[in-house]
C-alpha cells in the first residue's frame, strides 16, 4: 500500500487551491489514471468515482482565499500545507509514496510535507510525478475535480466565473464588471494576485477619465 499526493488550482485568481491523496494498491487504481490536464472533463469525473471506489482511503484538503492572501504566507508553503493536510488524511506509520513537488528543490519539497504530517511516513517528491506516478496521477484527478466543484459553486453565486485563470478573458471581464458594479473586488478573489491589481488599477484609470 502506497500513496500519491497533488494540488490543483494554485494559480487561478478566484476561489480557493486544493490537494488530494489517495492511498491505494497502484494496480486496483481504475485505467487511464494520470495528469489530470491531459484528461477531458467527463472521462476525468467517472475516473475520480471509480478512484474513490477503488482506493484504500482518500483524503482531500482546501486551502481558501483567506490564507491564500495571508501577508505571512507565500505559495510554496500553501501548497506543503494543502498536500500535508490531505496526506494527513489518509497517512498511518510506515506509509510511503510520492508527492508532485511544488517547489523548484523536490527534496526541500517533500522534507517539508512529511515533516507537516504526524504519522511517520517517507516521502518521495518529484516533479512532473502525475504523469509517472499512477497514484499521484489519482490524487491529482481527485484534486482537480474538487478545484471544478468549487469553481461551479462560484458561478452559481455569481454567474459566469470562466475558469478562474488569470489568462481567461471572462474571468478578467467577470472581476472588472464586479469593480464596475459594486466599487470593490468579489470575496472569491484572491487580491494578493497581479490580476486584481490590473483591474482595480483600470477602474480607477477610467473613473478618473471621466472627469
Amino acid at each position: 500500500m502506497r500513496f500519491g499526493v497533488d494540488e490543483a488550482g494554485k494559480g487561478p485568481v478566484l476561489g480557493s487551491m486544493f490537494a488530494a491523496a489517495v492511498r491505494a494498491e497502484p494496480a486496483a487504481l481504475p485505467d487511464g489514471v494520470g495528469d489530470s490536464k491531459d484528461i477531458k472533463p467527463q472521462r476525468r469525473e467517472r475516473l475520480a468515482e471509480e478512484i474513490h471506489e477503488s482506493a484504500d482511503a482518500v483524503g482531500v484538503a482546501e486551502i481558501p482565499v483567506e490564507r491564500i492572501d495571508d501577508d505571512e504566507t507565500d505559495m510554496n508553503t500553501l501548497t506543503v500545507e494543502a498536500q500535508a493536510e490531505a496526506l494527513s488524511a489518509v497517512a498511518r506509520d510506515g506509509l510511503s509514496g510520492t508527492v508532485d513537488a511544488g517547489d523548484t528543490d523536490a527534496e526541500r519539497f517533500g522534507r517539508r510535507v512529511a515533516g507537516a504530517v504526524d504519522a511517520e511516513v517517507t516521502v518521495t517528491a518529484e516533479h512532473g510525478a502525475d504523469e509517472t506516478d499512477p497514484l499521484v496521477g489519482a490524487a491529482s484527478i481527485i484534486a482537480k475535480e474538487a478545484r471544478e466543484a468549487h469553481v461551479a459553486e462560484l458561478a452559481e453565486e455569481y454567474g459566469d466565473v470562466g475558469s478562474g485563470y488569470p489568462s481567461d478573458p471572462t474571468t478578467r471581464s467577470f472581476l472588472a464588471d464586479c469593480v464596475d458594479r459594486h466599487g470593490e473586488l468579489p470575496a472569491c478573489a484572491r487580491r494578493s494576485w497581479s490580476t486584481c491589481d490590473d483591474v482595480l488599477a483600470a477602474a480607477e484609470q477610467a473613473t478618473l477619465g471621466d472627469f
